[in-house]
């Protein structure tokens, strides 16, 4: 069985947080959630083992109060870079697609990414508005992070055919598209996050 760190982002999406965690681990794999910020909105933490639950607080302890990192203390973004065989971002959210395209590192989440071998196993899921998705920014983000991991996606891939390209690469990207319904804002058309046993699929297949 696997060890799947869970990233989760400020999507809407991220209100199946809990129920994405226990498909995650219905195989028997151990399951830790890194949440942003953002993310708390959509999901009440106290649904997840706080032993498995990061939050970026956890990654600075104490700050807020004046405390000092010491140099005995752990590294929390790479000891869960260590612990994982797979990273999962789902929901994936236009901004943080945007920070992982651009190499940011403001929050525990992307710290994680960051530090990540480009050869190691990482699975997709974006959520987002129609509009965003279809933004050039998207596919633009999507091309990058592609190429940072090994993988030279042809220039005029248009982004409805951009998912498909990446997984029949194989490893070590995948991406789940998301999908095309009414989405929590009103609107019709692709940006909802695929099914969570979708996304269960693409991890299952991307750990071999």
């Amino acid at each position: 069985m696997a060890n799947i760190l869970l990233g989760v982002t400020g999507s809407v999406a991220a209100v199946k947080t809990p129920l994405l965690v226990e498909t995650l681990k219905r195989p028997g794999h151990a399951v830790k959630v890194v949440a942003t910020q953002s993310s708390l909105y959509f999901f009440d933490p106290a649904e997840i083992e706080r032993a498995a639950f990061i939050l970026d607080a956890d990654e600075w302890p104490g700050r807020d109060s004046g405390r000092r990192w010491q140099r005995e203390d752990d590294v929390l973004h790479i000891q869960l870079r260590r612990w994982a065989d797979v990273l999962v971002v789902a929901p994936l959210d236009a901004n943080t697609l945007a920070k992982l395209a651009n190499g940011l590192a403001d929050n525990c989440l992307t710290c994680v990414w960051r530090a990540w071998e480009p050869s190691r196993p990482v699975v997709l899921a974006p959520a987002m508005n129609t509009l965003m998705w279809e933004h050039p920014a998207t596919n633009r983000h999507l091309r990058q992070i592609s190429a940072d991991m090994g993988l030279s996606p042809p220039t005029d891939l248009p982004l409805e055919e951009l998912a498909n390209w990446i997984n029949m690469q194989g490893r070590p990207l995948r991406l789940v598209a998301p999908e095309s319904r009414r989405l929590a804002c009103g609107d019709v058309g692709i940006g909802a996050m695929a099914a969570l046993d979708d996304i269960m699929t693409m991890v299952q297949s991307v750990l071999g």
